[in-house]
C-alpha cells in the first residue's frame, strides 16, 4: 500500500455523491484507474510473514499497517496487551463532521501457520499471480506493468491473500476511494485490525477492556470469510465459536520392532483411531452425548433467510470431488448451523520415505470444536472429556507416570489449547442490520444472500459481550480460496468487489 497518497491523484476529485441503486460507479472508476497500484501495494503487504507466534514479523506487520494508516491521516495507534509479545491491535479513526453514528471496521492481519513444502510452485509469503485457480489449470504470470490490462479472473496466491489481509486492504482502499472521489462518509469510522485472530484471540478481551471508551461505537462490521459459493455477496449475522483440543494416547515407553512385538504390544495409532472413530457414526453424526442438547434454535426470520439462500450443494460436490457428505443428506447450511467436531491432524510414527517397521510410542491428534449459539466452551470441552472417559480411558492433562502406565490400560492426555470462545449472533431486523444489507445490495445487481451464521469462527462473542455492540460480517473472498490451507488465494475481482462493498458501508445510513 505504499505511495497510496499519490494514487489518490490518479482520478479527478468528484463532487460529493451518493451511491446509485445498482452499482457504486464512482468507486469503480477510481479502482479501474488505480488497479496496477492497488495490486502492487496489496502484494507488498502479502510479503510479510504473519504467524502470530512469530513475534518479530507480526510486529513488522503491525508497524507496516500503522504507517499506511498514518499516511492517510487516520491517527493510528497500537492497542497492546500487558504481555508485549502479544500482537497488537492496530487502531485508527476518521471523524465525520455531523455524523451521529460510529462504525468500527474489523479485519485481522495475522495468518495460519503453514508448511512451505505443501505449496504448489510457490511459497507462502512470496505472492504469485496466476491466470486462474490451480484446480482449473492456472499458470504463473509475470507481475503486470502499468500498461497491462489486469484480468479480474486472475488469482493471487499467498498466505493471508484471502484470510484476512484482503480484509485489511479492502477496508483501507475503500476509505481511499471515497476520499479520492469526494464522497462524504455518513458515519464516524474506526479501524480495528487484530493480530491474534488465527491464534485464538486469547488476549482480545484484555485489549477491549482497556480501551472501552475509545472503542465506543454503534456497530462492529467485520471483513472476513468467503462470499456465498454461488458467487453472490452475502451478509452474515453470526459466527460459530471455536476451541481446540490436543489429544495424546500412549503405547510402550520406547519404539518397538513391529515383528518382534506386533500383535502383543498395543499400538497407539490404532488406539487413537478407534477412539476418534467412536466420536461419529457411519453417517458422520456426532455421537458424543449431549453434543447439541443446548443449541439455541433459529427464529422465523433466520429460517426464512436460510430457505431463500441459493442451494449449491450439488455444485460443491462436483467441485470438491466428493460423493458422500456427512449428516445423512442434510444440506451444508443445515450442517454449519450445528456444533461440529473435526480432526485437524493426526500423527503417529512416520509415512512415505521415512516409514519404518516400528510400533510408535504415542499417537497425537488436534481436534477442532465449532460451537453454535447456546453451546458453551467449558461445557462442550467437558462433554468431550466425558466421552473419552466412557471409552475406558484414564484422562489426565499431562504425560502419565510409570505407576499410571502400569495401572491403567488406556491413558489419554487431554488439554485445551489457548483461546476458545462462544458463538455470536446478531438479530437480522435491527436498524443497522437492515442498513448493512441495503448498503451491500447497492453494490450488486444480484440479490444479497442473508445468512444467520457463518460456518467459520471469529471472536465476535468476545467483542459483543465486552463492548455491548452488534457484530455483522461482510465477507469478500472467493469461496474456493483455500483459507487455512496451502495454496491460499484471492480472485482479483473479489478484491475489487470488496473495495466497492466497504466504500458503500462507509456511506450507509441507519437510525
Amino acid at each position: 500500500m505504499k505511495r497510496i497518497r499519490a494514487a489518490l491523484l490518479v482520478v479527478a476529485v468528484l463532487p460529493s455523491l451518493a451511491f446509485s441503486q445498482q452499482v457504486s460507479d464512482p468507486i469503480r472508476l477510481y479502482r479501474q484507474a488505480n488497479e496496477y497500484r492497488l495490486l502492487s501495494d496489496f502484494m507488498e503487504l502479502l510479503k510479510l510473514p504473519n504467524v502470530a507466534s512469530d513475534t518479530e514479523n507480526i510486529w513488522l506487520n503491525a508497524r507496516y499497517i500503522m504507517a499506511e494508516m498514518n499516511e492517510r491521516g487516520l491517527k493510528p495507534r497500537l492497542l497492546e496487551a500487558a504481555d508485549k509479545k502479544v500482537p497488537p491491535v492496530v487502531y485508527g479513526e476518521w471523524i465525520t463532521p455531523g455524523a451521529t453514528k460510529t462504525v468500527i471496521f474489523y479485519a485481522h492481519y495475522d495468518g495460519q501457520p503453514t508448511n512451505p513444502k505443501d505449496w504448489t510452485g510457490s511459497e507462502p509469503w512470496h505472492p504469485v499471480l496466476r491466470s486462474a485457480s490451480l484446480e482449473k489449470g492456472g499458470t504463473d504470470l509475470p507481475l503486470p506493468n502499468p500498461s497491462t490490462k489486469i484480468d479480474p479472473e486472475w488469482r493471487i496466491y499467498a498466505r493471508s491473500a484471502s484470510d484476512d489481509k484482503a480484509g485489511v486492504f479492502a477496508i483501507l482502499s475503500a476509505f481511499d476511494a471515497i476520499k479520492a472521489t469526494g464522497i462524504k462518509p455518513t458515519v464516524n469510522i474506526k479501524f480495528f485490525f487484530e493480530g491474534e485472530e488465527e491464534a485464538g484471540s486469547s488476549n482480545l478481551k484484555e485489549i477491549l477492556e482497556k480501551n472501552k471508551e475509545l472503542l465506543r461505537a454503534d456497530a462492529f462490521i467485520v471483513c472476513d470469510g468467503p462470499v456465498h459459493p454461488s458467487g453472490q455477496k452475502q451478509v452474515v449475522f453470526g459466527v460459530r465459536g471455536d476451541v481446540n483440543v490436543d489429544l495424546t494416547v500412549y503405547g510402550a515407553k520406547r519404539p518397538l520392532h513391529s515383528g518382534h512385538y506386533g500383535n502383543w504390544s498395543p499400538n497407539p495409532a490404532m488406539t487413537l483411531a478407534r477412539l476418534l472413530a467412536s466420536m461419529k457414526d457411519a453417517a458422520g453424526n456426532i455421537t458424543v452425548k449431549g453434543w447439541a442438547d443446548d443449541v439455541e434454535p433459529f427464529g422465523q426470520a433466520e429460517l426464512r433467510a436460510m430457505s431463500e439462500a441459493p442451494q449449491f450443494d450439488d455444485e460443491l460436490k462436483q467441485q470438491l470431488g466428493i460423493a458422500f457428505t456427512e449428516g445423512g443428506g442434510k444440506s451444508l447450511l443445515e450442517r454449519i448451523s450445528q456444533p461440529s467436531l473435526n480432526i485437524n491432524g493426526f500423527k503417529s510414527g512416520d509415512v512415505g520415505e521415512f516409514a519404518r517397521n516400528v510400533i510408535p510410542t504415542t499417537a497425537n491428534a488436534v481436534l477442532d470444536l465449532r460451537l453454535v449459539k447456546g453451546n458453551d466452551v467449558t461445557r462442550q470441552i467437558a462433554k468431550l472429556k466425558k466421552h473419552i472417559e466412557s471409552q475406558g480411558f484414564y484422562v489426565i492433562d499431562r504425560d502419565p507416570t510409570d505407576a499410571e502406565r502400569l495401572k491403567y490400560p488406556s491413558i489419554a492426555k487431554f488439554t485445551q489449547r489457548d483461546g476458545g470462545y462462544n458463538a455470536q449472533r446478531t438479530k437480522m431486523d435491527l436498524p443497522v442490520s437492515i442498513a448493512v444489507i441495503n448498503a451491500v445490495q447497492k453494490t450488486s445487481t444480484q440479490p444479497i444472500v442473508r445468512m444467520p451464521s457463518l460456518g467459520g469462527s471469529l471472536p465476535l462473542s468476545i467483542i459483543a459481550d465486552t463492548l455491548n455492540q452488534p457484530t455483522i460480517t461482510v465477507p469478500i473472498a472467493n469461496h474456493d480460496n483455500n483459507q487455512h490451507a496451502e495454496n491460499e488465494n484471492i480472485r482479483i475481482q473479489n478484491l475489487w468487489d470488496g473495495i466497492e462493498t466497504f466504500a458503500s458501508l462507509m456511506t450507509m445510513n441507519f437510525k
